[in-house]
């Protein structure tokens, strides 16, 4: 990516565009355990010839629409802060949200805007200084128009994960732009946290809960993964046609392996088929012993695993970080259907109890600060021997349109983690899928081989 010259014209803080709620709101355990920084996206479009007169007009549009959408959203509004014993409270204040508005001399076929680059973070997408800003001093929603030299524009998003997990972010975003687009708000966030905060059980449950209690393995003959954070990465965007998809599947549903948790005999769904395949290349290309152990790290959302279910549009994290585990023998030397086995395994425990239970588990710590990661050295380590392996495939993340067209690309901010990846569905509709991978340099021209090798 080319150096990005932006200058800053503007800065909004954006308030709610009614008097809403005041006053505490409680977070549910989930809130306050893993990523409770701001997650980046970024979006690129190319708006026709006459949003681009008079100059404000896009900004005026997202200024006046994400003010109508933080009154039924009411919480974005508002600030996290300390409450002790590492635990945060919102407090619902209406002190708004930040919008920034800038202008590059440069156009968007110069700097590659169809895929991630870490450039985003620096240029494009709102920053944050965690380290000299106290939390409660922090915007829960950072919003950055940059307009280019061609006329397109990008809109870069910084969210806190302390307040919305993927499904509900993406869920005030594209309300957000059905405002814009002088549409009807479509779906009203369901804010009752109660539901999580004090869920009924039946009996009292005592569960082991690894992803809580057990720290991911480490390189054998290693005591910590001091040395393996500190290398090099790279990013690489791997496309699976429609037809590599479909033989992946073949392959893995060949035969239902021992050790799988399916006496149904149901077939592997893409993501377990996909996120083994992708466990097991990895094993291959960082050369691992076979009894190296090694966890995949999968996101649940427990939305609808709960009974009842949580409604769709619960404004909160009901997501759970869950461990696949095996041995890099194992992965490398059975066929694809294991891995996906032991992927299914993980998924599977997710049941209604299982969520209950890591409620109650995370209620009994004195202290959640050991649970959260607020810079990148303090998070669990899913780089070499594990990596995480995060589904889109089920998230609404295309056709986010403002009024002026849907974008002609998204994809996520930072994404330099060994061991990251996500898969997500090509915005071309064709069946196929991409896979984004963060992995060490080392490592990563062998991945892309194996990755490959079975499926051309």
């Amino acid at each position: 990516m080319v150096l990005i010259n932006v200058s800053f014209k503007d800065c909004h803080t954006v308030k709610p565009a009614e008097p809403t709620r005041n006053g505490p709101l409680p977070l549910s355990e989930l809130d306050q355990i893993g990523t409770i920084t701001h997650v980046p996206t970024i979006y690129f479009y190319r708006p026709p010839l006459y949003w681009l007169s008079p100059p404000d007009s896009i900004a005026n549009t997202l200024r006046d629409s994400l003010s109508k959408a933080l009154v039924p959203f009411y919480p974005l509004a508002g600030r996290l802060r300390w409450i002790g014993c590492g635990r945060l409270e919102l407090d619902c204040n209406a002190k708004g949200v930040s919008l920034y508005v800038a202008e590059s001399e440069a156009k968007l076929d110069d700097i590659g805007y169809s895929s991630p680059s870490p450039g985003y973070d620096q240029y494009l997408i709102p920053s944050i200084d965690y380290g000299s800003v106290p939390i409660h001093d922090l915007p829960l929603l950072l919003v950055q128009l940059t307009k280019f030299k061609c006329g397109g524009i990008s809109l870069g998003l910084r969210i806190s994960h302390a307040v919305v997990d993927g499904t509900s972010a993406l869920h005030f975003f594209s309300e957000w732009a059905r405002l814009a687009r002088g549409e009807p708000l479509g779906a009203e966030p369901f804010l009752d946290r109660k539901v999580v905060l004090d869920p009924p059980i039946a009996a009292p449950i005592c569960l082991d809960h690894p992803e809580y209690s057990h720290p991911v393995p480490l390189l054998l003959g290693l005591s910590d993964d001091v040395e393996e954070r500190k290398k090099k990465t790279t990013l690489a965007m791997l496309k699976l046609s429609k037809t590599q998809v479909e033989k992946l599947k073949n392959m893995g549903n060949q035969d239902q392996v021992i050790g799988s948790t399916d006496a149904a005999g149901r077939a592997y769904t893409r993501y377990e088929i996909v996120a083994g395949h992708i466990w097991r290349c990895a094993c291959k290309a960082r050369q691992h012993k076979d009894e190296q152990p090694t966890a995949l790290g999968i996101c649940v959302d427990s939305r609808s695993r709960m009974h009842p279910p949580l409604p769709r549009e619960y404004f909160g994290n009901a997501a759970l970080d869950i461990p696949a585990t095996s041995h890099a023998g194992e992965l490398m030397s059975k066929p694809l259907g294991y891995a996906s086995s032991r992927i299914r395994a993980a998924i599977e425990r997710v049941t209604d109890t299982y969520v209950k239970s890591a409620l109650e588990f995370l209620k009994n710590e004195p202290d959640l600060t050991r649970f959260q990661d607020i810079r990148a050295e303090e998070a669990p380590f899913y780089g070499n021997p594990n990596l995480g392996v995060v589904n889109w495939m089920t998230l609404p993340i295309y056709g986010l349109d403002f009024g002026w067209g849907k974008e002609i690309y998204m994809g996520p901010g930072t994404h330099d983690l060994d061991g990251d990846s996500l898969v997500l569905h090509s915005p071309d509709g064709d069946g196929s899928l991409i896979v984004m991978l963060c992995l060490q340099r080392a490592h990563m021209d062998a991945f892309t081989k194996h990755f490959y090798e079975d499926i051309i």
